[in-house]
């Protein structure tokens, strides 16, 4: 398998359980593995779908961004809610495809605080790693190992 060379690398493993279901183990020490299962009629809805999951990945990557330019700004953070929506779309060859993914973040913020959190509203998306590779397109290397014929 081939990756981006860089000091910052990450590695993680999917296992097929059942089904379209796979277990997915980050490779983390004290982080547990997590299902991914495509919903019905393909799979049995048993865990969030890879289209969720990036979602997810999104919504988080832009929340913690903000959060983080908040603090350092020293914006007193109560709560922060994000939600997350796709769309899934069909692309000119009718294969499916997420075709956009809007994120609404609403920050519990002080009044007070309000008039301190004009640069971070400029700056946060910029510092999100998720939401930028994904903007611009991520390259992916796909390498399938075939099995050895034992005869």
């Amino acid at each position: 398998m081939t990756a981006a060379t860089g000091e910052n690398r990450f590695a993680l493993a999917l296992t097929l359980r059942d089904g379209y279901a796979f277990s997915v183990d980050f490779e983390q020490e004290g982080i547990p593995p997590l299902l991914l299962d495509e919903p019905a009629p393909l799979g049995e809805g048993e865990g969030p779908n890879p289209a969720r999951l990036l979602a997810a990945a999104v919504g988080n990557c832009l929340g913690s961004s903000l959060l983080f330019c908040l603090r350092k700004s020293r914006v007193e953070v109560r709560g922060l809610r994000v939600a997350v929506e796709g769309t899934i779309v069909r692309n000119e060859r009718g294969r499916f495809r997420i075709g956009e993914i809007g994120v609404k973040l609403a920050p519990n913020v002080p009044p007070e605080h309000h008039e301190r959190m004009g640069r971070c509203l400029e700056l946060f998306e910029d510092f999100c790693i998720v939401t930028e590779s994904v903007r611009q397109g991520i390259r992916v290397d796909v390498e399938v190992e075939t099995p050895a014929i034992v005869s």
